[in-house]
């Protein structure tokens, strides 16, 4: 057997783990099979005609040890094979070679990635999602899966850079960085907070640490730094971890900081459940946000996980000290004896930052949605930690809201204990018909992050007495000390401020229809109280005047932009047009949608109005909209100078085109959006996951199954299985039958005609012969 032959048959082998052994005759024939070089040279020679025969890619080799049987290692990179050890032996007259596969080094980040990272935490949320109230002891299991740190550091990326960075970008060094890390975490070598040591640093991190100087150290060490990017990594893999673990058990009633949930979520929910409440109880538990003791965090983790290695990791980031320092006085002198400051030109990969929009437009948010929490070196687990811990003050509601039900026989509506049922055929899904004096009693609950809505539908005692209930439960659990003034009970006829938004009511008279007895339609005229959800022009208002874009209260009036005096009007129009948008979008729910978006689309109208006038010297509004026109899409020149007509400008290419401000009048704007919440509302992916657990139980396709077999109906798979049956049992299609009745009969009838002609043909031989 010829070397080439002996390589291919040893590399089709090596797929199948099989040793194989063989001999191969020495180069020199001369030599002694018992002399050391033979073997060497027969090796090295395999080794040399397989880097020929495998290239590309290159296959590398370990040099061989000193002695008689001698070990080759083949490693074939570009393939993604394990490794390949070809063996010799001196002892057989003409050498014995064999391939092993040996095992894959734990050391090789490539030989970790087994999977994609998102495929391994949908296994984690349908694992949870499936059995919702297990308690979790593995998580050191997901822990161990390189995917996911690789899927940790992409993320993390993407924030810092601003651009997503493919799972073949990542550089191998990066990989072995992240993959020393993991293992510094699960060897509990890791220390949140590091300044100057990192397992693994930001792809935009240039500072060669070795050589700073002493004063800088020293800066580092004692001032308050950004969160280090390893620190962001591990933060992430745990909210992988966990978050599945936690969004299968959360209450329905809790909405911020929770994926598919957000405050038009509320708005939403508000408008369905909300109707019919007089009492409302506006709770503000911010103070928890702002930072727990770790033993209630840890007693609250280990409620449902009861992995040592996870609760430790979080116990150390809540225990581990913050530096928050600020730099000395004579560092600040120094800085403002500097003269001229170098500006700091950004790389290659970095964005640029757009000081318009950014600093300015992001501060438009509503006081509940203000606060986020931020514990110690949790980072983005604090909002996930905080749900955690008021998990138990909303179980505890929903036990209180099933106590305090209490139905009335002559009341029409909230007959069942959910009080979901129809209220009649109106238009509007907030409205409540009025009942009579015994009315049925019902609370209601939300939460959004530290704050807390409670609707109750009765006297005030029994909002007072949940008061009281609360303030205690809140004492007990979380060690909050609580008053009546922290809980107030307002009445729905003041109005309920939540979100920027007012709970109203109004009184309505709409014309019920029903259907009576013997299929008769009657129409009678009713009562009742109609749940409005309008915005909040004063807190409006207060936004805008934080954002510096007006002063006054009753009489507001526009104050010019200048931090956009140094950009252009069409890239000043784009801007304010996406501020308009986000408004747009945010008063989506509100029942004065148009009023309160052509309030914003007049302050900044006349905001960019004032700062026009102020840049193109034009001295009023009014000549500004006289030549920029209502909208200001036409171009405003200076006073100096004459250029050519803009059109013609704008028809070369030679100037941008400006888009106008959009919503300038009322009828511009949407209509409020009324579409009511679904019964039983989920988000999407939870619809997703639990949708795909009931179609892996093997009884709902029974149950689909029976259901079809009840209603005479057959499924396409059974319809194709017994075509496919009928037709091994007969070796006839059953669809094909009729046309072979058909071919039959031409047959016969082929057969008939050819029969009568030759019964002519025979009388015409016999007249012939007669003749």
């Amino acid at each position: 057997m010829s070397e080439p032959d002996i390589l291919k048959l040893a590399m089709r082998n090596y797929q199948q783990d099989v040793k194989i052994p063989f001999e191969y005759p020495p180069p020199s024939s001369t030599a002694s099979p018992a002399s050391s070089t033979a073997p060497a040279t027969s090796a090295a020679s395999i080794a040399s005609l397989s880097l020929s025969l495998l290239r590309p890619p290159p296959l590398h080799r370990c040099p061989p040890p000193a002695h008689t049987s001698c070990d080759y290692v083949l490693r074939a990179t570009a393939y993604n094979l394990p490794p390949l050890r070809v063996s010799s032996s001196a002892t057989a007259p003409h050498g014995t070679y064999s391939f092993t596969r040996l095992a894959p080094n734990p050391n090789d980040p490539a030989t970790l990635m087994k999977e994609d990272g998102v495929s391994v935490c949908s296994q984690m949320w349908t694992e949870n999602f499936r059995e919702p109230g297990k308690t979790v002891t593995n998580l050191t299991n997901y822990l161990r899966r390189f995917e996911l740190w690789v899927l940790a550091y992409q993320k993390v990326c993407a924030d810092a850079t601003g651009a997503y960075m493919p799972r073949s970008s990542i550089t191998r060094s990066a990989l072995e960085d992240l993959l020393a890390l993991r293992n510094a975490v699960l060897d509990c070598r890791f220390k949140w907070g590091a300044r100057l040591e990192f397992f693994i640093r930001s792809p935009n991190d240039k500072t060669d640490y070795e050589s700073l100087s002493k004063r800088k150290i020293k800066a580092i060490l004692t001032t308050t730094q950004p969160s280090p990017f390893q620190d962001k990594i591990v933060q992430e893999v745990l909210l992988m971890v966990l978050e599945p673990v936690y969004e299968a058990r959360f209450s329905q009633k809790s909405y911020a900081f929770r994926p598919g949930r957000n405050a038009h979520t509320v708005l939403r929910v508000i408008r369905r459940n909300f109707a019919g409440y007089l009492w409302y109880i506006k709770g503000d538990l911010s103070s928890v946000l702002d930072g727990m003791k770790v033993g209630m965090v840890i007693n609250a983790l280990m409620r449902d996980v009861r992995d040592k290695k996870v609760i430790d990791l979080i116990k150390a980031a809540l225990t581990t000290p913050v530096i928050t320092g600020r730099p000395d006085d004579g560092e600040k002198k120094k800085k403002k004896k500097r003269k001229y400051q170098k500006k700091r030109v950004l790389a290659e990969d970095e964005p640029k930052p757009d000081p318009y929009w950014l600093e300015t437009f992001f501060g438009f948010a509503p006081e509940e949605a203000e606060i986020h929490p931020s514990w110690g070196h949790c980072g983005i687990l604090s909002p996930l930690l905080a749900n955690i811990c008021l998990d138990e003050l909303d179980r505890w509601m929903e036990d209180k809201v099933k106590e305090f039900y209490k139905p009335s026989t002559s009341d029409v509506i909230w007959n069942s204990p959910d009080g979901e049922a129809e209220q009649g055929n109106t238009s509007w899904p907030e409205f409540v018909p009025t009942s009579g004096p015994d009315k049925t009693r019902k609370i209601d609950y939300i939460r959004y992050g530290g704050h807390i809505l409670i609707g109750v539908r009765g006297p005030r005692a029994d909002a007072a007495t949940l008061r009281k209930q609360l303030i205690e439960f809140c004492d007990e659990k979380y060690m909050l000390k609580l008053d009546n003034e922290c809980l107030p009970i307002e009445h729905i006829t003041k109005g309920i401020m939540f979100l920027d938004h007012v709970l109203c009511r109004r009184v309505v008279y709409p014309t019920l229809r029903y259907t009576a007895t013997g299929g008769k339609i009657i129409s009678e005229k009713g009562v009742g109280t109609l749940l409005s959800v309008t915005a909040s022009l004063k807190q409006c208002i207060k936004q805008f005047r934080k954002l510096s874009f007006l002063k006054g209260d009753r009489d507001p009036d526009p104050q010019p932009c200048f931090r956009m005096f140094h950009a252009t009007q069409a890239h000043t129009n784009a801007q304010m047009n996406k501020f308009l948008s986000t408004m747009v979008e945010w008063y989506r729910y509100a029942d004065n949608r148009k009023k309160i978006v052509n309030f914003c689309s007049y302050i900044l109208r006349g905001s960019l109005a004032k700062l026009y006038a102020a840049k193109y010297k034009l001295r009023s509004r009014a000549k500004v909209y006289k030549i920029g026109a209502r909208n200001l899409s036409r171009p405003l020149k200076e006073k100096k100078g004459q250029s050519p007509e803009f059109h013609n400008l704008l028809r070369m290419g030679l100037v941008e085109s400006i888009d106008g401000l959009q919503y300038t009048r009322m009828s511009l704007v949407p209509e409020t959006d009324y579409s009511p919440l679904p019964l039983g509302w989920r988000p999407d992916h939870e619809k997703a996951l639990l949708e795909y657990i009931k179609l892996e139980n093997s009884r709902t396709l029974e149950e689909q199954r029976d259901c079809l077999k009840e209603c005479g109906l057959v499924s396409p798979q059974d319809y194709i299985s017994m075509l496919v049956w009928n037709y091994k049992r007969n070796a006839i299609s059953v669809n094909h039958v009729p046309y072979i009745r058909s071919s039959e009969n031409e047959m016969r009838k082929e057969s008939g005609l050819l029969s009568s002609n030759d019964e002519c043909i025979e009388d015409d031989k016999e007249g012939c012969i007669m003749e």
